[in-house]
């Protein structure tokens, strides 16, 4: 007797420590793909979002390369960082983590982040909405950090949080409303920045309303993963219009 193989591709997602989102969001987006494709996970701590000295420790690299490792164990054909915090240290922050987690491990790496350059650039994106639970000086970091790359924001809404466990704790229908309200500057795209945050089970709707693309991080990091992993990204559905865009983005 013969059985089909269950050896699938294997995608490692560091993960920070307090997220209750990310976890079921992917396995959710990857389900199509049944034994072909899975996610697997290795947290670190990371439990508040702010520019405190301490919130700052959790983005050390060696606490972050150790999970890395133990991840490398599953063999997975692909590690991501799956989480923003790049958004308001600087690209080069994910860049240099990712190489360290190659060179570590010896397996690719990539994260949400530069999930999110790939698609700007590849869009040519110079107008952005931005939709977070964070703080104002987080946010204000962000923005800053999007002009440095050429790309303006043209509308911001924000929670004012800084606790990572509680980004989990508000209802979609809130995030679509502060998505919403930034659509109304018609920018290029909206982006929902926070692996912890609801934002993707809107995304489409809100699309389907604006015709704005709607860029939710849990969303975004998956399309790309399986785009880099040689899955076909558009065979999510229900997730939003990023899935059938990173078909051609790598």
């Amino acid at each position: 007797m013969s059985f089909p193989p269950v050896d699938g591709t294997r995608i490692g997602m560091l993960t920070p420590s307090s997220n209750t989102v990310l976890e079921p969001y992917t396995s959710a987006m990857l389900a199509p793909f049944g034994p072909q494709a899975s996610a697997h996970f290795g947290r670190f701590r990371v439990v508040e979002i702010s520019m405190s000295e301490a919130s700052q420790a959790q983005f050390t690299l060696e606490p972050i390369l150790e999970a890395a490792e133990r991840l490398a164990e599953a063999k997975p054909a692909l590690i991501c960082w799956n989480g923003t915090s790049a958004s308001w240290l600087g690209l080069d922050k994910d860049r240099a983590l990712c190489a360290a987690i190659t060179e570590r491990t010896g397996v690719p790496a990539t994260s949400t982040i530069l999930a999110y350059d790939a698609y700007f650039r590849a869009r040519a994106v110079k107008t952005l909405g931005l939709v977070t639970p964070y703080i104002e000086d987080i946010e204000t970091r962000m923005i800053a950090n999007y002009a440095a790359q050429g790309i303006a924001v043209t509308a911001a809404r924000r929670l004012n949080d800084k606790g990572n466990y509680s980004f989990a704790t508000y209802p979609p229908e809130q995030v679509a409303d502060l998505v919403a309200d930034v659509a109304q500057s018609k920018p290029d795209a909206i982006a929902i920045v926070c692996t912890n945050f609801r934002g993707a089970p809107v995304a489409a709707g809100i699309e389907q309303a604006t015709g704005v693309p709607v860029l939710d991080s849990v969303s975004i990091t998956a399309a790309h993963c399986l785009r880099l992993t040689g899955l076909d990204p558009a065979r999510v559905t229900g997730w939003g219009g990023v899935f059938d865009s990173f078909t051609d983005i790598s």
